[in-house]
């Protein structure tokens, strides 16, 4: 094990729920190994109350969490990153800057639980059900043995952490209202 500490940088299209939720899993779970942090595209200028509930009925930091956008990760000021994970597809499919240092990407995609529209106990359950994918997917990913894979392989294994499916039927493609 290297004693390298990885930055992590999540993007989504409004910064106000599942790339801010990433973002604290990761710095509470990633053991100094990883220092996460979030932006969006065109931020929403708040972090969502049901997100910053649930993380801190969770025991998670939110002090620091806030709703920015990805320029900040842009200059030549701005910490250089080696993963950027896009959490929305709406986010993925926009063009992106370009990142300092060309760190890897993947697109790990899951339903904005903020646009699904549903009553407010479906709605909870909503928020729960994409942070436990979240989490799953960032306890996988700092498992992975980074320091001992090649580049091909660790896109390879990056893209197929995105492909982790939600036991709660979350999906990155169902970012419509429910009936």
């Amino acid at each position: 094990m290297t004693g390298k500490t990885y930055r992590v940088l999540f993007i989504c299209t409004g910064n106000s729920a599942r790339s801010i939720m990433a973002e604290a899993i990761l710095n509470q779970i990633g053991g100094g190994r990883f220092r996460a942090y979030s932006a969006g595209s065109h931020p929403a200028g708040k972090v969502h109350p049901r997100a910053l509930e649930l993380l801190q009925g969770l025991y998670h930091d939110t002090a620091a969490l806030r709703s920015k956008s990805w320029d900040e990760f842009t200059g030549t000021d701005a910490p250089r990153v080696d993963f950027v994970f896009t959490v929305c597809d709406k986010s993925a499919g926009e063009p992106c800057p370009v990142w300092p240092g060309q760190p890897m990407r993947a697109h790990w995609g899951v339903a904005d639980p903020a646009m699904l529209y549903a009553d407010e106990e479906r709605m909870q359950k909503l928020f729960f059900d994409t942070y436990i994918l979240l989490k799953r997917r960032i306890e996988l990913f700092c498992n992975l043995p980074l320091h001992k894979l090649d580049a091909i392989t660790l896109k390879h294994q990056l893209d197929e952490l995105g492909a982790t499916p939600s036991s709660a039927g979350l999906h990155s493609n169902s970012e419509e209202p429910l009936s």
